[in-house]
């Protein structure tokens, strides 16, 4: 039992495992919902299996649910921990701590509060930049490293203002969510048409109606929670700076580059060999930005090989980057 959690509340309402919709078959048999006070907030995870501790960050404007295809595969072998960072589904929602320096030292005072020193971890977008600061501000908790579909701001190149109409379909929210008040009062009541049609354009395959209603009831259910999908942009500029200073000190642990091949595909393997020297990278054929649920079978078979060795209790690296979060 972890012991932070006694005296905690058991989460309730949608974003719980008792309430969401469509959970493969079994799960509850597996996985259960529980509050972990970390000191500073109360996280909501998910978790289940035995084995080695495997940590999953989904990403932008996702929960843990993200992971739900993958998560009784992954039990078999490992002891999983799918997590809503600050600001997300049943997590605290604080006004602020969105930069990656932050949101990497939440996902180790949770690791720490669950019995886990070390870990191996999986995020995709959002978490992914969260996985790349807490591999160069933690080096010694990261047995290996997978991260799906992003680019990192302040690692990865700026792309330019007038670039092409792809590239402005792709990354036009990124300018729209870093501003202050206005974006609130645009999408407030519109959330099924600007959330959805995030998930529809950056989609090779259609996420169910049923997960992408998901998301968004949860986002439109709460004022706090529509403005915190924000925050991890509106703190953009902390996060840049943070990692201009990181990708001074490369990462040695073992890295996996995932991208779809309909989204930002290689890309995603350049961003990482930009920050690590150990990186693998994997393009997915017919999926976009949303690999763990449009290339569930994929995905859980590179990450089983790519995790095989943190599995068997081979220590792969010798953690070389030191230092704080920049």
């Amino acid at each position: 039992m972890n012991l932070s959690s006694a005296g905690l509340p058991a989460p309730e309402g949608p974003g719980s495992v008792s309430r969401a919709p469509n959970l493969p078959a079994r799960f509850t048999d597996t996985f259960t919902s529980r509050y972990v006070d970390t000191g500073d907030l109360r996280l909501h995870a998910v978790t289940g299996g035995e084995g080695p501790a495997l940590l999953l960050l989904a990403g932008w404007p996702q929960t843990w649910y993200a992971w739900r295809l993958l998560m009784p595969a992954l039990a078999r072998d490992f002891a999983v921990v799918a997590v809503d960072p600050r600001g997300v589904g049943l997590s605290d929602k604080p006004l602020d701590g969105y930069d990656t320096g932050t949101l990497a030292r939440d996902m180790v005072a949770l690791m720490d509060s669950l019995g886990h020193h070390r870990f191996a971890m999986v995020g995709h977008d959002v978490g992914m930049w969260t996985g790349y600061a807490l591999a160069a501000d933690h080096p010694d908790r990261l047995d290996r490293l997978a991260v799906a579909e992003a680019a990192i701001p302040g690692l990865s190149p700026a792309p330019p203002l007038f670039g092409s109409r792809e590239a402005n379909d792709r990354l036009w929210h990124f300018a729209f969510n870093r501003l202050a008040d206005v974006n609130e009062q645009l999408v407030s009541g519109r959330e099924h048409l600007y959330f959805g049609h995030q998930f529809a354009t950056k989609s090779a395959k259609a996420l169910p109606d049923y997960a992408v209603r998901h998301y968004v009831d949860t986002l439109a259910a709460d004022p706090d929670a529509l403005r915190c999908s924000f925050e991890f942009y509106r703190a953009l500029d902390t996060t840049i700076a943070q990692n201009q200073k990181r990708k001074s000190r490369r990462l040695s642990l073992p890295v996996l580059a995932i991208g779809g091949a309909e989204n930002l595909g290689a890309s995603v393997g350049a961003t990482m060999k930009l920050a690590a020297d150990d990186v693998e990278s994997l393009v997915l054929a017919e999926c976009g930005h949303y690999p763990a649920e449009e290339a569930p079978e994929a995905m859980l078979s590179a990450l089983t090989a790519f995790l095989a060795p943190y599995k068997n209790g081979h220590a792969s690296h010798v953690p070389t980057a030191r230092g704080g979060e920049g």
